[in-house]
């Protein structure tokens, strides 16, 4: 072959993943042959039912490439930018699906409720991130918004930035959730200022800060109810 990639119709005929697909329905199909779908091309002597193979193994299955950002998936050998963006792009449309999904929006009643919403997504992300869950008047959940990542470090962010997002999305209130990499929850000084400004910010405004939460490892703390707000 003159090509160094592997493409998935260089396979035999009964091992190609989109003839078995045509053939049995993607339930037919194993996690391996739908990732080969996704990437199509393999690497040098390796098919891209091999590279899905490889990407199960290094990240620890589909929850961890799903949790993968796009740097992470296109340092993998045989990988790169291209194949990582259209991992990346699959899963979102999953993810979006299954939101859809659900049908009517979250009604959120409490921090347990607020926190079970991004727990999954946060809990296991190596570097800090503030996202705003923003709420119509009857405490149901309009958008949830990724407003800062940033880094081991953490994630500066100030109040004109979360509050541009709830004027946008027109919200009558907001609840603010970031993750504490190292897996303590326990506020620092820096979460209890930022919080009393949104609080003060937010009155001004007339769209009240709800509640602030920190997420760590599978454990949360809300400000609001430890009586920190």
């Amino acid at each position: 072959m003159s090509d160094s990639s592997l493409v998935i119709r260089d396979l035999p005929a009964g091992e190609r993943p989109r003839e078995r697909m045509r053939q049995y329905g993607p339930e037919a199909l194993s996690n391996a042959e739908l990732l080969a779908i996704v990437v199509r091309v393999g690497s040098k002597g390796e098919s891209a039912v091999r590279l899905g193979e490889r990407l199960l193994r290094e990240f620890g299955g589909l929850a961890g490439i799903a949790r993968a950002r796009i740097p992470q998936l296109s340092a993998l050998p045989g990988l790169g930018l291209a194949k990582a963006a259209q991992l990346r792009a699959a899963f979102e449309l999953g993810k979006r699906l299954a939101a859809a999904a659900e049908g009517e929006r979250p009604l959120i009643t409490s921090a347990a409720t607020a926190a079970a919403l991004v727990m999954e997504d946060l809990r296991h992300r190596e570097q800090e991130c503030m996202v705003a869950l923003l709420l119509d008047i009857r405490n149901q959940l309009i958008r949830q918004q990724l407003i800062t990542l940033g880094t081991l470090a953490g994630s500066p962010a100030h109040p004109r930035e979360i509050f541009r997002e709830a004027i946008v999305h027109n919200a009558a209130a907001l609840i603010l959730v970031h993750n504490h990499p190292s897996g303590d929850p326990s506020p620092s000084e820096g979460d209890l200022v930022l919080t009393a400004r949104l609080v003060k910010a937010g009155e001004l405004m007339g769209i009240p800060l709800h509640d602030h939460i920190i997420i760590g490892g599978g454990r949360y703390v809300s400000l609001k109810d430890a009586g920190r707000m």
